[in-house]
């Protein structure tokens, strides 16, 4: 499973920064608070008349595959690849024309990943809790590296899965975890190579050939 050819050409890894904030993606969904006054009803529990006073509460969106999202009156935006705050901060330059001083507070409420950690019947979708999940805490989150597994040979899949990028990170030294702690992004693929992978595979290939062999030994032994 996600096998790479002998000599594949990963992506570079050291071109996704360290400590990269998480990022919208399609099909992620939000829910959005829109306060006007900074905020301040929700510290006061007040609400009163008007549009300097009025607030939209609970809007949930859903990332289309455009990368837009339909909100009240404003339609739809674009918040496709934008940090939480990024977005927080376009919608409340946008709600000024509706609002006083209006507060935006956006929660993204489905991002996760999938986690093969490298033993049969182990893989999980692990939700991405925190803003900014890196790898190493979704493994250990699912209990660390299997013994049965290389914790040199840790793939990331993400993005288009036609096109996806593909990164080899090698976890068994401490230079290789600075390097391959990154912060996961809805939807990645974490898989992290079977120690008896190529023995696993070899004998699923020849497996058949026995069966076929074994009959006619037992076929020949029978006629003769």
């Amino acid at each position: 499973m996600f096998r790479t050819k002998l000599n594949y050409k990963f992506d570079d890894l050291s071109k996704i920064p360290p400590t990269r904030e998480y990022k919208i993606g399609i099909n992620d969904n939000i829910d959005i608070q829109v306060n006007p006054n900074k905020g301040a009803m929700l510290l006061e529990g007040n609400s009163g008349g008007g549009n300097s006073t009025s607030s939209v509460k609970g809007i949930t969106a859903l990332v289309e595959y455009d990368g837009t999202i339909k909100l009240p009156v404003l339609g739809r935006i674009l918040v496709k690849d934008l940090t939480q705050r990024e977005a927080e901060l376009m919608m409340e330059e946008r709600y000024k024309e509706i609002f006083i001083d209006p507060y935006v507070k956006i929660t993204i409420t489905n991002k996760r990943v999938i986690l093969f950690p490298g033993s049969s019947g182990s893989a999980r979708v692990v939700n991405l809790i925190n803003q900014n999940t890196t790898l190493t805490e979704v493994i250990a989150m699912s209990g660390g590296v299997s013994g049965d597994a290389k914790a040199n040979r840790v793939k990331l899949i993400r993005g288009n899965p036609e096109n996806p990028e593909v990164y080899l990170i090698d976890l068994s030294t401490i230079e290789g975890m600075k390097r391959g702690n990154i912060v996961l992004q809805g939807n990645d693929i974490v898989y992290i190579e079977p120690r008896n992978d190529y023995i696993i595979n070899f004998t699923n290939r020849i497996a058949p050939y026995f069966g076929a062999l074994s009959l006619f030994i037992l076929i020949y032994g029978l006629v003769k």
